[in-house]
C-alpha cells in the first residue's frame, strides 16, 4: 500500500454504539438505583409502623387482616389500626366508620351477625381501650357490642359499635391471638 492511499472507508456507527451502551449499562443501573430507593422506603415505612405507640391512620396490611380475622369493608372510612405483640399474645386494634347498611355485611364477614350485638354493652375491656386511648364510656353514646370467640389458634374478636351517629357508626375491633 502506498502511503498516500487510505484504507477502505468503514463508517463509524457512533450512534449505534451509544445506543448499545445505554441499553446494556445505563438502563440496568438506573433500575438498580430505583429498586434500592424503593426497598429503602419500604423498610422505613415498616420501621415507622413497628415503632408506633398509638393508632396509625390507614388500613392494616392484608396479612394482618387475614391473621387477625378482621375484614375491613371497602366502604369504610376514617380507619386506623395498631398492632401489639408479646410472647403469649398478639393483638390488632382497628377502628373505622362505615354506613349502617354495611354493618351487617361486616359482622357476617367476621363470623357473627347484628343480632349478636347487645345494646348498651361495651365488649372491649378497659385495659385494651386505655392502651389505645379509646374512651368507650362516654355519656350520651349508644354502644352495642359482641365478642366472637373461635376455637384453636384462631383469634377472639371483640367488636363494639358506637351508634351515636346513626348513618355512619364507628366500629371498634380488638382481635387477639394467643400462642
Amino acid at each position: 500500500m502506498r502511503p498516500s492511499q487510505r484504507p477502505p472507508h468503514r463508517p463509524r456507527h457512533r450512534l449505534l454504539t451509544l445506543l448499545i451502551v445505554v441499553l446494556l449499562i445505563a438502563v440496568p443501573a438506573g433500575y438498580l438505583v430505583k429498586s434500592a430507593f424503593t426497598s429503602r422506603d419500604s423498610g422505613e415505612q415498616k420501621e415507622r409502623i413497628a415503632a408506633a405507640t398509638n393508632l396509625t391512620y390507614g388500613w392494616p396490611s392484608k396479612v394482618q387482616r387475614n391473621v387477625y380475622d378482621v375484614p375491613l369493608p371497602s366502604s369504610s372510612s376514617h380507619y386506623a389500626f395498631y398492632e401489639a405483640n408479646s410472647w403469649q399474645t398478639s393483638t390488632l386494634y382497628v377502628q373505622f366508620r362505615l354506613p349502617e347498611k354495611k354493618l351487617d355485611d361486616f359482622l357476617e364477614d367476621v363470623g357473627t351477625s347484628s343480632s349478636a350485638l347487645r345494646s348498651g354493652h361495651v365488649t372491649i375491656g378497659d385495659r385494651y381501650a386505655e392502651r389505645i386511648g379509646w374512651d368507650l364510656k362516654k355519656q350520651g353514646h349508644d354502644y352495642a357490642g359482641t365478642t366472637f370467640r373461635q376455637d384453636g389458634s384462631r383469634p377472639d374478636v371483640a367488636i363494639t359499635v358506637d351508634r351515636t351517629y346513626e348513618s355512619m357508626p364507628r366500629v371498634y375491633v380488638v382481635s387477639t391471638v394467643k400462642f
